[in-house]
């Protein structure tokens, strides 16, 4: 296993550790909705992500990746986004997340395994449009939630002072479609632990 892979299987580790410590069932529920989201996302079910269980009616994110920040509206356009990058690797390390009932906090190290090319697209200078590298920066994730525990957006802010680019040996490189299969496979081992529905919230009842 290498530190992409290993990064990568880990990443909501930050989230299972708060979970632990929270009571409040729609903190809760929160939470399993973000840990949800992000193994959805990473395997490519945008569908399920944008479900009535999942988000609210009219979603709202904002953007501020590279020079080109952007606002996302509605459900097909958040669904737009996420195809628009769903070829590149992404995940991220290193949280500092908190719940509370309007959503989620969390600073974190967001990563991406791109090609040359798509980061020239994205503003930044590199030496090679066809290898690959790997992106990272420290960003800010607020993502506002519903009475009922479902997302209303995401609003990414990111420290444009801690960006760093390296170029990614061959040997080191992980697909999205290795990618894909990790995700699969915790998203299975969650629902087999919690059982269905467990991101569900319902007013005045424990969520697992």
């Amino acid at each position: 296993m290498n530190r992409f892979e290993y990064q990568i299987r880990h990443c909501m580790d930050a989230v299972e550790e708060l979970l632990t410590k929270t009571e409040n069932p729609l903190h809760r529920a929160i939470l399993n909705n973000y840990r949800r989201h992000v193994h959805l996302e990473a395997s490519g079910q945008f569908e399920k992500i944008v479900a009535d269980d999942m988000m609210a009616d009219h979603p709202v994110y904002r953007v501020t990746w590279g020079d080109n920040p952007v606002v996302i509206e509605e459900k097909e356009g958040v669904i737009d986004f996420y195809n628009s990058v769903k070829e590149a690797v992404l995940w991220n390390s290193d949280d500092r997340i908190a719940v509370a009932d309007w959503g989620i906090a969390d600073e974190l190290t967001f990563h991406q395994i791109t090609k040359g090319k798509d980061l020239a697209n994205m503003g930044f200078q590199v030496d090679d449009l066809e290898a690959y590298y790997h992106l990272s920066s420290r960003q800010v994730f607020l993502w506002p939630y519903d009475e009922q525990g479902r997302l209303k957006g995401e609003h990414l802010y990111e420290d444009k002072t801690s960006v760093q680019i390296e170029k990614v040996d061959p040997e080191e490189l992980i697909t999205p479609q290795q990618v894909k299969e990790i995700h699969l496979e915790i998203l299975d081992q969650l629902e087999k632990e919690k059982g269905k529905n467990y991101w569900v919230y319902h007013e005045g009842t424990a969520v697992k």
